[in-house]
Formats: C-alpha cells, sequence, structure tokens
C-alpha cells in the first residue's frame, strides 16, 4: 500500500480533517499537562499502551490512527473531557493571575530566564538534575502566578545519558536520540511561515542555530539546536549532548545560550528589562546585552555595561571554587578575540579582567562566575547557609570588605507542589486549601487541620502501596534489560511490602553527597532492614557523570552489597533516575534521607518534594534543611559545623544515622494506637506538611524574586536606559574619577567628645578634590553575638582648609568608643555597594 500524507501539523503527521484534531493538539504542545493531571485521560483513551510507556501526549497523538481518533471523537463523554480542558486552558491564561492583581501597574513587562537545562517533563529530556528541577518548577509558578517571564535554553539532540546498570553492577551509559518530532515542541516560525534561523560566529564559522518554542502555560521557553543542515558536521554535534565533551565543546554551548539566547529575543523583537541568569553558564549574555545596548544608544561598553547590569540577576547554585566553569586564556582568545575588537570596542584583556579575581594576572582562567557577578545588579545563592557560603566563595571580589557585606543575597529554592503531589495527596489539599491554593500568595495553604489523623494516614498507606507497585513493575523491566531475567523474576513480583516502613534516596552519585553512608557498618545496618517486626525497605536510585569512575563506584558497591546479601525484598537500586521515578519516589516514601558533606550542598529540591505527600526528611543540616528543621517536622544529622574530609566524621555521622533510625525512625513508625495509627508519626506528618510546604514551594521562591529582585533591577534597568544611557555614563565618569582620587584620600586628627549615653566622634579628613556628594563616610563597629554590624553615618561640616573637611557623627551606645572605626566608601546614582564599584577606606 502507497503511504500517503493527510496534513503535515507543524512537524509530524497529524490528521487534522477530524474535527477536534487540533485542539488536542493544542492540549498536547502545552506542558501545562504536566502538572494539571485532570487531561491525563485524555491520552490514556487514545492509547493507553503507549501513553503509559512515554508520558508525552505529543508522540501519543502522532502514532494513534485514524480510526481510533475518529472513534474518540463521536464519543460525547470524550469531547466534553476535551472541551472542559480546553476552556480550563483559556481560562488559566486569560484571567487575571497574582502578578496583575498584586503590581497591576508594574514597570517590568517581560523577564527573560536563562538556564542550561529546563526539567518540565519526562517527554522533554534536556536535563540533567537539581539546576534543571529549579528552573523547569520556576517556570510553572512563574506561570501559574502571571509573572511575566520567557526562558532561553538549548535542544539538546541526545541530553543527558540514560543509565543501565549491568548485573555487575557498573553503570552503563546509553545516549539515545531525541528526535524533535516526537518531542512537545514546535519550530518557531516567522510571520511568513519560514523557520527562524540565527547565525552566529564561532571562532571565525558562521553556525546557523535553529529555534524552537515550548508552551508553558503562560510561560514560553525558547530552545536553540546547531543541528542545522547548512553547519560544518563538527558544528552540528554542538547542541548533542548536555555537558558533554570538555572545554572546547562547553564554551560553545554557553556561548549559544548567552549570545545566542539575546540574538533571539532581538529577533523576536522582545525587550526584557530583567535577565536572571540560572547558574554562570548564560553570562556571555552580559556582553552580548551591552554589545546591544551600545549599538543601539551610542555608548562605550563600559557605559552599556553600566546600564544593562542593573537588569542582570545571576543565581549561583554552586558551592565550590571548583564548580565553576573556568576558560583557559587561549580558548577565550579563539572565540572573543574578534567578538572584543569588533562588537564590544574593548581590549581583548579588558574582558578577560571581567572574568578574573586579578585582572592584571595574564595566565589566570577565565570564571564565569566572575563575569556573571561583574555584570550583575544582584547577585543570590539558593539557601540561606549557600548565601553565606557564596559570599566566602567571592570574598576575593571584595577586598577589605567585611564578609557580611558582601553583595550576594540568598532565595531560598522551592519546587513546584502540584507537579509533584499525588492524587491522595491532591485530594486533601484541595478540600482543605481549595483547587486554586498554588495560584495565589498563599495565606491559607498549610491548614489543614480540618484533616484527621485517620485520613493522614490513610494518604501514606495509599501512597506507599502505589509506589511498592511501582517499584515492582520497574525492577521487572529493569531486570529484563540487564539480561537478568527470568531469574530474578520471581523477586521482581513479590518485590517489598505495601505495610513496611519506605526510605527514599536518590540523587546524583559522587563523593560529596555520601550516598554510602548507609553501608558504613553493613551488619547493622542489615539488622535495621530484616528486624522481623520491624521492617525496614529502602529504595535507591542515582547517577553517576558518564566519567567519574569514583561515582560509579558507589553505585557498584550498592548493586554488590544487595546481591551480597540476597537483601533484594529490603533494598532495590533502580537505574536510569529521571522525572517520573522522582515522582513515584518522592510520593510514595515515608522518609527521604539525605546525607552530603555539609556545606557542598548548596540548597537541595529532592526532600522538599515529599513534603506535600506527607514524606518526613532525615538529611545532614545543609542546603534547605539547615533552615527548615525543627524537631517537629523530621530528624537531623551533623552539628552545623564544616568537617571536611576529617577522617572520623564520617563514622560518626554514619552511627549517628543508624542510632536514629533505630531509636526514632523505626519506633515512631511502628508505634500505633488502638486504631492503628502512629500518632507520634502522624503529628510529624501534620507539622511538616503544614508549615514546610508553602515555605519551600517554588510559589513562594518565584515571588520572593519578584518583589526582592526582578521589580527593582526594572526600575533601577529603566532609570539607567534613559536619555541614551546618560546615569551609565556618569556612573563611569565618577568611578573612574574615584578611582584615580582613591587612594590619596587621608583621614587624620580624631577627637571624642563623651556625652550622656553615648559619644561624639570627630575627624578631619582630607578628601583629595573627591566630590563629597560621592562618598559616605562612616562609624563602623563589628557586630556583638553574630549580630550585623553597627554603622552610622558621620556629617561632612565645612571645609577647614582646601580639600580637608571635619566630620563628626553622634553615637547612642553604651559600647566604647575604640569599638567603632571610620570608614569611606563610594555612593552616587544610586549603584550597588560594593557589587559596582569595591573601593573601601579604613581608617588604620
Amino acid at each position: 500500500m502507497k503511504a500517503s500524507i493527510i496534513n503535515n501539523q507543524i512537524y509530524g503527521f497529524l490528521p487534522t480533517d477530524i474535527e477536534g484534531v487540533d485542539t488536542l493538539a493544542e492540549l498536547a504542545l502545552d506542558l501545562r499537562w504536566s502538572w494539571n493531571h485532570a487531561v491525563d485521560e485524555i491520552w490514556y483513551k487514545l492509547d493507553p499502551d503507549l501513553w503509559m510507556e512515554t508520558h508525552n501526549p505529543w508522540v501519543v497523538l502522532q502514532n494513534v490512527s485514524r480510526d481510533q481518533l475518529k472513534k474518540q471523537m463521536d464519543d460525547p463523554v470524550f469531547r466534553k473531557k476535551m472541551d472542559e480542558m480546553i476552556k480550563l486552558k483559556e481560562k488559566s491564561i486569560s484571567e487575571p493571575a497574582w502578578f496583575q492583581k498584586a503590581h497591576p501597574n508594574a514597570p517590568l513587562s517581560c523577564m527573560a530566564y536563562f538556564s542550561m537545562e529546563f526539567m518540565l517533563s519526562e517527554a522533554l529530556p534536556i536535563y540533567v538534575g537539581g539546576l534543571g528541577n529549579v528552573a523547569g518548577d520556576q517556570l510553572k509558578s512563574a506561570s501559574d502566578l502571571g509573572v511575566p517571564v520567557v526562558a532561553l535554553g538549548l535542544l539538546y539532540q541526545q541530553g543527558y545519558f540514560r543509565q543501565v546498570i549491568d548485573r555487575y553492577g557498573t553503570q552503563q551509559a546509553l545516549f539515545p536520540y531525541n528526535d524533535p518530532g516526537q518531542l512537545p515542541i514546535s519550530p518557531l516560525r516567522l510571520p511568513n511561515g519560514e523557520w527562524l534561523r540565527l547565525a552566529i560566529d564561532l571562532s571565525g564559522h558562521t553556525v546557523w542555530l535553529r529555534t524552537w518554542q515550548v508552551q508553558v502555560g503562560r510561560v514560553r521557553l525558547y530552545l536553540m539546536d546547531s543541528n542545522d543542515p547548512a553547519n560544518n558536521p563538527v558544528h552540528r554535534g554542538i547542541t548533542s549532548e548536555t555537558y558533554g565533551g570538555g572545554s572546547d565543546l562547553r564554551i560553545q554551548q554557553e556561548i549559544i545560550l548567552g549570545i545566542g539566547g539575546c540574538k533571539l529575543l532581538q529577533a523576536l523583537q522582545i525587550e526584557p528589562e530583567v535577565y536572571h541568569m540560572n547558574e554562570g553558564h548564560a553570562a556571555f549574555l552580559v556582553l552580548e546585552r551591552a554589545s546591544n545596548f551600545m549599538k543601539a544608544k551610542g555608548t562605550s561598553f563600559e557605559e552599556a555595561l553600566a546600564c544593562t547590569r542593573a537588569g542582570n540577576i545571576f543565581t549561583t547554585h554552586t558551592a565550590v571554587g571548583a564548580g565553576f566553569d573556568h576558560f583557559d586564556p587561549s580558548l577565550m582568545w579563539q572565540f572573543f578575540g574578534a567578538y572584543a575588537k569588533n562588537d564590544l570596542n574593548i581590549d581583548f584583556n579588558d574582558l578577560l579582567a571581567l572574568g578574573r579575581e586579578n585582572p592584571y594576572n595574564s595566565s589566570e582562567r577565565f570564571n564565569m562566575a566572575f563575569l556573571a557577578i561583574r555584570g550583575s545588579g544582584a547577585v543570590n545563592g539558593v539557601s540561606l547557609l549557600h548565601g553565606e557560603v557564596s559570599r566566602q566563595l567571592f570574598a576575593s571580589l571584595f577586598p577589605r570588605w567585611p564578609k557580611n557585606e558582601l553583595p550576594i543575597g540568598s532565595v531560598t529554592n522551592g519546587v513546584h507542589m502540584p507537579s509533584w503531589d499525588s492524587e491522595f495527596a491532591d485530594k486533601i489539599w484541595t478540600e482543605s486549601c481549595g483547587k486554586e491554593r498554588w495560584r495565589g500568595n498563599l495565606e491559607t495553604v498549610g491548614d489543614i487541620s480540618g484533616v484527621s489523623d485517620a485520613d493522614l494516614w490513610l494518604l501514606r498507606n495509599n501512597s506507599r502501596a502505589k509506589l511498592v507497585d511501582y517499584t515492582r513493575q520497574r525492577f521487572t523491566k529493569q531486570m529484563k534489560a540487564a539480561s537478568e531475567w527470568p531469574e530474578v523474576a520471581e523477586i521482581a513480583t513479590n518485590l517489598f511490602d505495601s505495610n513496611t516502613l519506605t526510605l527514599g534516596f536518590a540523587r546524583r552519585f559522587v563523593p560529596y553527597k555520601r550516598p554510602n553512608l548507609l553501608l558504613y557498618d553493613a551488619e547493622r545496618f542489615i539488622r535495621i532492614l530484616t528486624n522481623p517486626e520491624r521492617p525496614v525497605q529502602l529504595i535507591i536510585a542515582g547517577k553517576s557523570p558518564p566519567f567519574d569512575e569514583s561515582g560509579k563506584a558507589l553505585i557498584r558497591q550498592w548493586v554488590q552489597f544487595i546481591q551480597q546479601h540476597n537483601l533484594y525484598h529490603h533494598v532495590i537500586f533502580l537505574s536510569d533516575y529521571d522525572m517520573l521515578l522522582t515522582e513515584h519516589l518522592v510520593q510514595g516514601a515515608d522518609v527521604w534521607v539525605n546525607t552530603p558533606r555539609r556545606p557542598w550542598e548548596a540548597c537541595g529540591t529532592s526532600g522538599m518534594k515529599v513534603l506535600v505527600n506527607g514524606g518526613i526528611n532525615l538529611s545532614e543540616l545543609d542546603g534547605w534543611w539547615a533552615e527548615a528543621y525543627t524537631p517537629e517536622v523530621g530528624w537531623a544529622l551533623g552539628d552545623t559545623y564544616e568537617h571536611g574530609n576529617e577522617p572520623n566524621w564520617d563514622a560518626m555521622e554514619a552511627d549517628a544515622l543508624y542510632r536514629i533510625l533505630e531509636q526514632e525512625v523505626v519506633p515512631t513508625f511502628y508505634t500505633r494506637n488502638e486504631d492503628g495509627i502512629p500518632e507520634q508519626w502522624v503529628a510529624k506528618i501534620r507539622n511538616s506538611m503544614s508549615t514546610l510546604t508553602p515555605r519551600f514551594s517554588a510559589n513562594r521562591a518565584v515571588r520572593e524574586y519578584t518583589e526582592k529582585y526582578y521589580l527593582p533591577a526594572a526600575v533601577n534597568y529603566l532609570k539607567r536606559a534613559t536619555k541614551n544611557g546618560s546615569v551609565g555614563k556618569r556612573i563611569v565618569s565618577t568611578k573612574n574619577d574615584l578611582r584615580n582620587k582613591w587612594n590619596g584620600i587621608s583621614l587624620g586628627e580624631t577627637t571624642i567628645d563623651h556625652v550622656e549615653g553615648g559619644f561624639q566622634y570627630n575627624i578631619s579628613i582630607s578628601l583629595n578634590a573627591v566630590d563629597p556628594n560621592t562618598i559616605l563616610i562612616q562609624l563602623f563597629a563589628n557586630g556583638l553575638n553574630g549580630e550585623l554590624p553597627e554603622i552610622v553615618e558621620m556629617e561632612v561640616g565645612e571645609e577647614q582648609k582646601v580639600g580637608v573637611f571635619r566630620c563628626h557623627a553622634h553615637v547612642n551606645s553604651k559600647r566604647p568608643d575604640s569599638d567603632y572605626t571610620v570608614r569611606i566608601i563610594p555612593n552616587y546614582e544610586g549603584i550597588s555597594v560594593p557589587l559596582e564599584d569595591n573601593q573601601i577606606r579604613w581608617q588604620h
């Protein structure tokens, strides 16, 4: 039979002559279905097997037969469901959301979010782990809240690797091809129908980028890839895999993300006030945004950077300096030698200085985090503790400044709760807090006082039973893939028990995560697992980076431990950790275990996902758990100090972990009242759900970013962008003037007059022709008992002689005057100090 094409919709076969198919296509290409599971029924009805295998509506829609489509379209129940879903979709987009209600006259019309990865759905595998999780969940919450966001990323031909564990416990990495025609994306087309392709220069070669769009509710994500037939083969593979290859490939990917992303916004005529860099991978946008401003306003690069950086935000997720991308100067010259001259009109060494700790060290590598900091108006870590860690990491960029004044704040990550809650949890939350609970300011979210202990315990029993069933199915497939069938068939089908305390442990397998801490004393751990009266079962998952032999050895140790002791009924390692597996684990696990080496867990989000489902955390006091933990909501490891690679510390923490399990977790779970309910356990569930779920939601995080960073950044950028960047010109002029005169400032005679309740501090200062209106003169005293420092502004009195001023301040304090010292800092044009000008002068 000769094949024929009935219609070609977007990028695949769709019989659009059947009424209603275009509506199905609209639903399938909006990833809102990934957190609105009411629409799942539609795809299941079209092809139940394919839907359960792929969870990809676009694949289902393109593979279903005409006969099946017509049959369902003729079914009034199916049509009614489809019409309900499209109306719900239209309503969610058209109705004013939190942002429109809370900030109706906001200066922010658009915020551009750049990230190397986005975890939105297993149907779109362009993610690795935590960074993509944060990006994807923030896009979904931005949609719920109506925050005006567009996002930019890369479309990988292979994405991150797929994991297979062989019979010896060795991780095998597979790289299946992502067929764009089977992904829920569509080519980005110009009004005339032409596919939008961008030309970008890479080391003298013109490389064409294909562009795509992903609908995420109200938000659009734009993706770029280099697999264009017009490119050389070496360039077609630039976007082949996530974080693949060496520095040469990585710098090209990051050029495409940062510079290509800016070019794409220009081509679409989208003019965001604010650009948000989710980690330093996108930092080259700092250069391109300034370049575009130069051309539009007729400024120098330095002036353009002074203007545009006000609208740039940098979020760092890295807890160790080695984790930032560094590029050799010769590699930078290869890709940016001509760019510095032709696009920025600056010396190449001036470009390199933006990415170096010491601008004058010609051998120092170019650090993307340093570029992001020097090109941003605000910088933040991703938890309170990570903010402190980041201030230590970047202290060298702000010499002589107190660490608690370094310009790096924090916004603790959160997760998109509607994406991670089970149908059982959703029912409880809906009855308690309403269906629209995650689309507002969360004032009522958390009030589950009306939910009985019996219902909370039923939630956990149902969720655990569903996880056990899923684990059996997944493990069966896993054993077949590893060629271990049929000898373990019976084990797989009878795996685990739905009434047994179930621990979840899933993350990247790298040494600092200490995924094998539970194996420190294998015999003791086995006794905990196999207690006949109070058994414990553990589900483990995670990938090691493909070339990390130490991480792969950790996986092998777990698999061999299970095999050696025949513990399949108590411990299972599930391979190919992805979003779908994560979803089942966080919904079903009773306790989520996390054992990183403090302070290397910048935040962590996996443990946040169990909150909405009534799971409880047992975690190191690191990342988010350091600020979330109280005895009422879970269990904690660690003493809040950092021990590095201290030889005995792992042994001590392993002992503490076993002891918590033996003496607290297991007894609390199995101690039941006359109704069979573990009252103390349910009390922890209730406290954890009600207090932590709203606090560690992406809803809270996105609202915090919006009000703390995006709105102020929009105001500052618009102020600096007016009148062809005149504010930026004044900033550069003043900064250069201060830099030239700073070392000539001298602090002279001091007198102190003691008065009731304090003292009057007087000092003569020679300003070396510095305009007093461009600086602040302050009295500074270190904070006591960990508190913030005391700072008192000094008044500049009359000029005593040429350039010499008498300055004074009245201090109301019981502290001795010897605690105070004078300092001078820049203060002009509303700049952020010390982020934009790090000069500081202390009284000796």
